[in-house]
């Protein structure tokens, strides 16, 4: 296995410590390869696209406005095919505010298209770039700064969005599950050739979420076992595979406990959390059950 800590991401970066974006990222270009063109948007992610001459990745790459990477890479995609040079891939990276939120609109229309680009939202649960802004992504309970009571609602659901529009590949990965997340890159890399796929990354955040750098990849796994972030893949939008199924559930208060961002939350919103969480891998089982059947009936 290459080591993903060299290659196409400089060895020094000025992302916070314990950043899991600066980890996701050097394994996706690991899996890509140089033969990429990258499109990053204003954001945590905008520290690999660097400042003028100054960059940290040795691949190609655009720097557009918030709302647009998904537009962009379709616009660079259709570029490249015009030009015969079909084997180049076009990547899209983004954090949740810029995907689920006001990159929503031109994610929608590249997926519907069927544009051949890879996008990845690296989730951290908020506008952190910015002073910690609270998105659409962000945890009922949790502290931002628009959000100072904590947050009052659920979070939206991005891979059901993502995964109506039938593309041939979608997953949730987290840096937690470094091979797991591999193997969904080089999945998602595969389908390009037939059209869009979509990573969803989890990647905490100790800035923002309040907690010890050291415990980053920790935490990470904590969020999966206690089912706060569930690892699955959607192929052509209906079948659904668990990637990671977890039989010893811990509970939500175990992984929420470490983080400062859910100090303040009361006993009242931490069973309405527990219950969502409970409710949502529920409905997974079902579809992925459904999926199943599908294939044996068929």
């Amino acid at each position: 296995m290459k080591d993903p800590t060299k290659g196409l991401v400089a060895h020094g970066v000025s992302t916070c410590a314990g950043c899991g974006l600066e980890l996701a990222i050097r394994v996706i270009l690991d899996v890509m390869g140089e033969n990429t063109i990258i499109v990053i948007p204003p954001s945590c992610s905008a520290l690999f696209s660097g400042f003028g001459n100054e960059t940290t990745l040795r691949i190609p790459g655009v720097q557009g406005n918030l709302e647009n990477t998904a537009a962009i890479a379709a616009g660079v995609r259709a570029g490249l095919e015009y030009q015969g040079k079909g084997d180049i891939n076009v990547l899209g990276l983004a954090g949740d505010g810029g995907t689920a939120d006001i990159g929503l609109q031109s994610l929608s229309g590249a997926l519907e298209r069927g544009d051949k680009i890879l996008y990845v939202c690296y989730d951290n649960e908020a506008y952190m770039n910015t002073g910690i802004q609270g998105s659409s992504s962000t945890p009922m309970g949790a502290w931002t700064t628009t959000t100072p009571y904590g947050k009052p609602v659920k979070r939206k659901n991005l891979m059901q969005i993502v995964g109506a529009h039938g593309i041939p590949y979608a997953a949730s990965a987290s840096i937690g599950y470094i091979d797991d997340l591999r193997k969904k890159v080089v999945k998602a890399k595969a389908a390009i050739a037939e059209g869009p796929a979509f990573l969803h990354i989890h990647a905490p955040c100790p800035t923002g979420w309040g907690y010890d750098p050291a415990l980053t990849v920790e935490l990470a796994k904590l969020a999966v076992s206690t089912r706060c972030w569930n690892l699955f893949e959607l192929v052509d939008g209906s079948k659904v595979n668990i990637t990671k199924k977890v039989n010893k559930v811990k509970p939500a208060e175990e992984y929420l406990t470490p983080q400062k961002r859910f100090t303040g939350i009361d006993a009242t919103t931490l069973a309405m959390v527990q219950t969502q969480i409970d409710k949502d891998y529920a409905r997974l089982e079902l579809l992925a059950g459904l999926s199943c059947e599908t294939d044996s009936a068929a």
